[in-house]
């Protein structure tokens, strides 16, 4: 069908300086407004306003809000693998550890419950026009249980094994969080769910 190879710029060419500055502006003021009033409150209008940018610049940058709240997740994943970056995981087991990192990043979710509704609905509705987007939020969240297994990983699953323990353990964070939000499963039945599914990493390699 070919619709693998249409989506619009999946590696667009470096922002210079100043449209960094402007798209870290249009960023913020979305975060801002999902933070104030959820899913309904991004709206394009609202987010040029408030980043100071023309409403067809807000367009070049974003083409839709689902587009915008896409990014904002994985400028928020971005901040969250920065932080553990700075602070990693102390547990020794990688699975605790992979564990410890998505609890960390729930935690941080808990704090502003409408930020995480308006991100997680924009992945929901994603479609293909947004499919770029969405691989890259799924190849940082990846990166990121990778990251917090360490490198002592090889230990527990491995190859093909392992690559099916983490999409396994990120389904189930996406699903505990849809969840979550939507109030069919409390905080620690949320926290069981994750902590049970990360345990797959810990299962020995099939001979």
């Amino acid at each position: 069908m070919g619709h693998m190879s249409t989506d619009p710029r999946p590696s667009p060419l470096p922002l210079t300086e100043r449209q960094e500055a402007r798209r870290r502006g249009i960023l913020d003021a979305s975060t801002r407004l999902a933070c104030g009033g959820g899913f309904d409150a991004v709206q394009m209008r609202e987010v040029a306003e408030s980043s100071g940018v023309a409403l067809g610049t807000l367009y070049r940058y974003f083409p839709s809000k689902i587009h915008l709240l896409v990014a904002t997740m994985d400028d928020q994943l971005q901040q969250l693998h920065a932080a553990l970056r700075k602070r990693p995981p102390a547990a020794t087991a990688p699975s605790e550890r992979v564990a410890e990192t998505l609890l960390r990043a729930y935690r941080a979710l808990q704090r502003e419950p409408l930020l995480a509704d308006a991100m997680v609905r924009a992945m929901i509705f994603a479609d293909r026009s947004v499919s770029g987007q969405v691989d890259a939020v799924s190849r940082l969240t990846t990166t990121i249980i990778l990251d917090a297994m360490g490198p002592d990983a090889a230990g527990g699953t491995a190859g093909a094994g392992r690559t099916s323990a983490v999409r396994v353990i990120e389904h189930t964070w996406h699903a505990a969080l849809v969840t979550w939000l939507s109030g069919r499963a409390t905080v620690d039945q949320v926290t069981e769910d994750i902590r049970t599914a990360c345990r797959l990493l810990d299962q020995p390699t099939p001979a």
